[in-house]
């Protein structure tokens, strides 16, 4: 398959070796799949762990993502979001919390962990982004180069969440360890290709971060603290709190979104950066203006997660497109926010595109994400304090790109001063 002869029907979403190929391949595949009268329907994986299903739809058009998502009684979460399969439904929260989960508990979930959330909170931690910013500047100064994801990229958003949640550092590496085995999709460097054993992991690296927070929960219960679990089990909304279960999956839910999607952000940043130096000086020239949408153009641009899945509760119309009850639907993020009737010359990194509506933290409806806010800070943060300090970082190789099809992952970058 090549840029100049692609054919929708050469293209398999589902096929591992579509997602190996080079990022302008992949492009052009899903401009081909935006141009066809109807969503495409694609097999589901198999595994021998669960019953392939019938298949699923590719919403690829910004409309036709932004409509399901607003429609949550037409297009549901609670069958799963995160996965193509059918998972049994208690490895279906266990591992989405509540982005697997419809009204009225999605709700309650949602109503008692915004109300941890408190700006009380979130300011003391969006002040913590800065300290520790400025501590990887001093670090990254004195040594001069290495690998942008780890000296960088992965510490921040990994420090903020863990902080947050009260874990102590000698708990960073198995949050770091565990989340990355989650988003492992289809990399050999996390997760064996055997079904079993890869079944056997995953729930493995759940079960860890789970048993970390719950410990903690219980202590906090009895010595309660200024943390962001202390919050959680003590939170009460119509006489609810949140379980060990609940407070478990939330965890998870936290540790792999707040951490994994915001490294990548900026991962790519960096990259994006280096190859488009004009975008560079064009922030430099005029930073604090220009910084806010920066940040927005690297989230469309990078869309760090690449899908989530609906499912239709019964037969109903999307734009035109008749669904019966029980379809699939994968919302291609990575495709709407390249989509050419939405943004004029898409595939152009520019940091000054307005309007930018892109679904980069989902489309709009009770799943747009919870940490968004939080999000941005760190990223704006992290590249504000990068330029004023290091003006001359940049990426000196390609990056080593994480093989899935859910996470627009990097796994190493090489930079220098």
């Amino acid at each position: 398959m090549t840029t100049s002869s692609l054919e929708p029907s050469e293209i398999d979403l589902t096929d591992w070796d579509f997602w190996a190929r080079p990022l302008s391949e992949r492009r052009e595949a899903f401009r081909a799949l935006r141009q066809l009268p109807r969503p495409a329907f694609f097999r589901e994986p198999e595994q021998s762990i669960m019953p392939t299903g019938p298949g699923y739809y590719a919403l690829v058009r910004h409309a036709d993502i932004v409509e399901a998502s607003r429609r949550p009684q037409d297009f549901c979460s609670g069958k799963g979001a995160i996965n193509i399969t059918d998972m049994p439904p208690d490895l279906n929260e266990y591992f989405g919390s509540m982005i697997n989960m419809d009204d009225p508990r999605h709700a309650k979930i949602r109503r008692i962990v915004s109300r941890a959330f408190s700006p009380r909170m979130i300011q003391r931690f969006e002040d913590q982004v800065q300290a520790v910013a400025d501590q990887i500047i001093e670090e990254i100064t004195a040594k001069g180069s290495g690998d942008f994801v780890a000296d960088v990229a992965a510490r921040l958003p990994l420090k903020i969440i863990c902080d947050m949640m009260g874990i102590p550092e000698s708990g960073y590496k198995t949050v770091f360890d565990n989340s990355n085995i989650i988003l492992g999709g289809g990399d050999a460097e996390f997760l064996p290709e055997n079904d079993e054993e890869y079944a056997l992991k995953l729930l493995q690296a759940g079960q860890t971060l789970k048993d970390l927070v719950e410990e903690l929960g219980r202590h906090r219960r009895e010595n309660p603290s200024d943390d962001l679990v202390s919050a959680l089990v003590t939170a009460n909304i119509d006489g609810e709190s949140l379980t060990d279960q609940e407070l478990g999956s939330f965890f998870i839910l936290l540790v792999v979104a707040g951490n994994e999607t915001t490294r990548n952000a900026i991962a790519h940043g960096l990259k994006l950066f280096t190859v488009h130096p004009d975008q560079r000086e064009l922030l430099l020239a005029d930073f604090e203006a220009r910084l806010p949408g920066a940040v927005e153009e690297i989230v469309r641009y990078a869309s760090p997660v690449i899908w989530m899945r609906r499912t239709a509760t019964r037969d109903t119309e999307l734009n035109g497109q008749e669904f019966k009850a029980g379809d699939k639907l994968l919302l291609y993020y990575w495709s709407g926010n390249r989509d050419e009737s939405v943004f004029t010359d898409p595939d152009k990194f520019d940091i000054t595109r307005d309007p930018n509506p892109h679904i980069g933290f989902g489309g709009p409806g009770p799943h747009f994400c919870l940490g968004a806010h939080l999000a941005r800070r760190e990223i704006g943060v992290m590249f504000r304090e990068l330029f004023r300090h290091v003006p001359g970082i940049r990426s000196t190789a390609p990056p080593d790109r994480l093989l899935s099809s859910f996470i627009n992952g990097i796994k190493r970058l090489p930079y220098e001063l």
